[in-house]
């Protein structure tokens, strides 16, 4: 009775750790594209990518601004300690003859004010660039460009937190399915205990392994420990990825993916040399240099422009008080001639850069093509060896159940038998796992997003 109740108390205590972290696997239920969606809603750097995404479109419209008339006011008052005068000498003028004498021109010292203590200026002008339109214009497609890039990047991002979310989702699952095994076998090990001390109790054997036993029971609650450990590992960084809270995951599965096997590994290549993001950013990168190689180039000519505009002024008796005026700007800086001309080397050492930089990645895309394609055809064929082990192993845990019913075996070749299944459809988890991200790796690769 003692032994028995031990073996109670171990079976619970196995099921204690095989259920440890039951309250993270709780009511609601999430499938994989719901864990998607909610890691790209909760995701950090995907929402900054976002922002980035918009702070380049405001960037173009700062642009294109500066093609259109600058209209400037100005105005300002000034208080003048001392003022200007005009002095004019005795006779300066010369001297006009009169019947009663010469009298001179002017007859006295004449000092003249020429402003007031107080002046006041107001002003309106517009400007209108000419000649720097065509930077302009290709500044605002150099913006345009930094747009498109943080779209990509964007884009990136979100195939990044799509992958390790399918990666977390399936490890859970498969963890789920170790730790099924890995119950078993501790059951089993008790088990096998609990027959060795009844039979030595009952004095039927006297050939005792029981530290052997002992020893196995220890380890398979050190490998059920370890994928519990394994399993809040996972949890953890999967609330961290989609800001799910604790204890309302209960992860449903994942039904196979269809995949194209018309399409030869040319082909996918062929496409991803179109739409793959890396490609696309490489792509974007060298067109970015070009038209910096187009900015540097223009900035030879002078600047050019005309203006416009209307003064108002009080205070001072030189200047007319209220002026209109119109007129035409040039300023050319000669020492560009010379400066410009290192600027311009750099921007064709960068565009020879992005060109390089395209051709590796085209390669570097090539290779990973390659390889997904490889994998998608060794997972395929994984599968199909382990969706028949478990086949197998399902009407042979049908076959052992009957027996139980029917007392014909063991609990143990029960729990044999379910260990071995349960281990069976973990390597067919991940096998599903392989291929998956085989398929991912591939859409990633190829697709348009």
């Amino acid at each position: 009775m003692k032994t028995r109740n031990l073996l109670k108390n171990s079976l619970a205590l196995g099921a204690w750790l095989c259920l440890g972290t039951g309250d993270v696997f709780a009511q609601v239920s999430v499938t994989l594209n719901q864990a998607v969606e909610k890691a790209l809603a909760n995701n950090k750097l995907y929402h900054i990518k976002s922002l980035q995404v918009e702070e380049k479109k405001a960037k173009v419209q700062e642009d294109r601004v500066k093609a259109y008339p600058a209209f400037s006011v100005s105005s300002t008052y000034q208080y003048n300690a001392n003022i200007g005068q005009l002095s004019i000498a005795e006779g300066t003028l010369g001297v006009l003859p009169l019947p009663t004498g010469n009298v001179a021109l002017p007859n006295n010292e004449l000092n003249v004010d020429l402003g007031r203590h107080q002046t006041f200026n107001a002003g309106a002008s517009v400007y209108q660039p000419v000649s720097q339109l065509s930077k302009i214009k290709t500044g605002v497609q150099v913006a345009l460009t930094d747009v498109e890039i943080a779209e990509r990047e964007r884009v990136k991002v979100s195939l990044q937190i799509m992958q390790a979310v399918e990666r977390l989702y399936y490890g859970i699952l498969i963890n789920e399915k170790q730790k099924e095994e890995a119950s078993a076998k501790l059951e089993l090990a008790r088990l096998k205990l609990y027959d060795l001390e009844s039979a030595r109790f009952s004095g039927k054997t006297i050939d005792s392994n029981e530290s052997g036993l002992q020893a196995n029971i220890a380890d398979e609650e050190q490998n059920l420990l370890k994928l519990d450990i394994q399993n809040e590992d996972y949890m953890a960084d999967m609330r961290r990825l989609t800001g799910l809270e604790s204890g309302e995951v209960r992860l449903e599965p994942v039904g196979e993916l269809p995949f194209e096997t018309s399409r030869t590994v040319e082909d996918y290549k062929t496409v991803a040399g179109e739409n793959n993001v890396d490609i696309q950013l490489a792509i974007l990168g060298r067109a970015k240099s070009e038209l910096a190689i187009k900015a540097a180039k223009l900035t030879y000519r002078p600047d050019l422009g005309v203006f416009a505009g209307y003064t108002y002024q009080k205070g001072n008796v030189i200047f007319p008080q209220n002026n209109p005026f119109a007129g035409l700007s040039l300023k050319w800086n000669v020492q560009d001639l010379w400066s410009n001309k290192q600027v311009l080397r750099q921007r064709y050492l960068v565009s020879e850069q992005a060109r390089q930089h395209l051709a590796d990645k085209h390669d570097e895309v090539s290779n990973n093509v390659e390889k997904a394609y490889r994998k998608i055809r060794q997972a395929q064929s994984l599968i199909q060896v382990a969706e028949r082990a478990v086949t197998y192993r399902q009407k042979e845990m049908k076959v052992q159940d009957d027996k139980k019913f029917a007392g014909l075996n063991t609990e143990a070749d029960v729990l044999n038998t379910k260990s071995l299944l349960a281990k069976s459809e973990a390597d067919l988890f991940a096998a599903q796992l392989s291929y998956r991200l085989a398929i991912s790796d591939l859409k990633i690769l190829t697709e348009k997003y």
